[in-house]
């Protein structure tokens, strides 16, 4: 558009060097002339209306603005002098527009290193969604709003995980967390097909398990195990008043007669109710997708090592949704403001059973 105004600009200023010598009698007679062309234009266009393009448009404004409406009136043109003066209205307020422009818009891009450090992340823990790696950048110390994440995983073309919406019983249980136990089998399945029972339990919303792990299923390891129970919450000084668990058939009479001695009421899950035991459904949840379904165990041995290991990352480390992205034993660390520091990121990561679970620290 510029390109063809200025070739308008310079030709017209030509001709009007070319109208200088004229005499005012021929200027009449190419004005009476000029005016029957265009009465011939239209009537071979009839109801069509000639179309102007936007330098044509701008020319003809700028050059008849400066007209009282009244000699527009009488002047002779395709388009009405109402159209002309609307030209130049759009005219001067796209120059306003373009000036008052902001040089750059939205909030300012997200430094490259955070992006690099997101896509790392994501490739390097393929089942993490947008959340899950907001989450591990908050251990870090690199504060940046979960939708940002969401944004670079887009751009990525990387579909980001589905939020899960918290339950009723989930908030209820998170508020009486203090009171409450929660506990639960799982089973897994050796190399040699031996079937491994585990048995966990929690004390607080999303930390804790104690496991263990013998070949088949005994009423009298049950019950042990609920005493191993009873003896690690008085070392650990915790004064819980309810456990929580399913109505498995693997749990005997004694098991809760063993709990109610210490003064611990056992509460039964409604049936196919299993958000009612959800902090540990959740966790056997985590646990079966971020190590029992990517690894193979050998043996009752190498199962106890790798849940000893997943349980030290699980409290340590791994950051929890349910507390705001905290880690169950350590709280956040604060937000990283130095600017060189965050466009200078030196990121190690630590691997846990060689390298399937993958701890992330700042560099020393």
């Amino acid at each position: 558009m510029l390109l063809r105004l200025a070739y308008l600009g310079v030709t017209n200023a030509f001709a009007v060097l070319r109208l200088l010598p004229m005499s005012d009698c021929g200027k009449d007679v190419e004005i009476l002339a000029l005016r029957h062309q265009i009465t011939v234009l239209e009537r071979q266009l009839g109801g069509d209306r000639p179309r102007f393009g936007p330098s044509d448009r701008a020319f003809l404004a700028a050059l008849l603005h400066p007209l009282p409406r009244d000699a527009l009136l009488r002047l002779r043109l395709l388009v009405h002098p109402d159209t002309v003066l609307r030209w130049h209205r759009d005219l001067v307020a796209r120059h306003h527009a373009s000036r008052s422009r902001p040089k750059r818009s939205g909030r300012p891009r997200t430094v490259h290193s955070i992006r690099v450090l997101v896509l790392r992340l994501t490739r390097e823990n393929p089942t993490w969604g947008h959340r899950r790696v907001h989450g591990e950048l908050l251990v870090l110390g690199i504060k940046v709003a979960a939708s940002t994440v969401w944004e670079i995983l887009k751009e990525a073309g990387i579909d980001p995980a589905p939020e899960r919406s918290s339950s009723t019983w989930a908030d209820f249980l998170r508020s009486q967390a203090d009171a409450l136990l929660a506990c639960d089998f799982l089973e897994t399945v050796t190399l040699t097909g031996a079937r491994l029972y585990v048995f966990a339990s929690s004390s607080t919303p999303t930390a804790g398990s104690g496991s263990s792990a013998p070949p088949r299923i005994r009423a009298s390891w049950v019950t042990q195990a609920a005493k191993n129970l009873v003896m690690d919450l008085e070392d650990a000084g915790c004064r819980a008043r309810y456990i929580i668990r399913d109505r498995d058939g693997k749990f005997p009479e004694l098991f809760d007669t063993v709990l109610a001695d210490a003064g611990n009421q056992v509460v039964l899950s409604g049936v196919r109710m299993p958000r009612m035991n959800s902090l540990m459904e959740r966790w056997v949840q985590t646990c079966r997708r971020e190590l029992l379904d990517r690894t193979l165990i050998w043996d009752q041995r190498h199962l106890l090592h790798a849940l000893r290991q997943f349980e030290e990352f699980y409290n340590d480390h791994g950051p929890h949704q349910g507390i705001t992205n905290a880690r169950p034993l350590f709280a956040l660390p604060k937000p990283i403001d130095n600017p060189d520091q965050m466009a200078h990121l030196d990121i190690c990561r630590t691997d846990r059973l060689g390298g399937l679970l993958h701890e992330y620290k700042h560099a020393a």
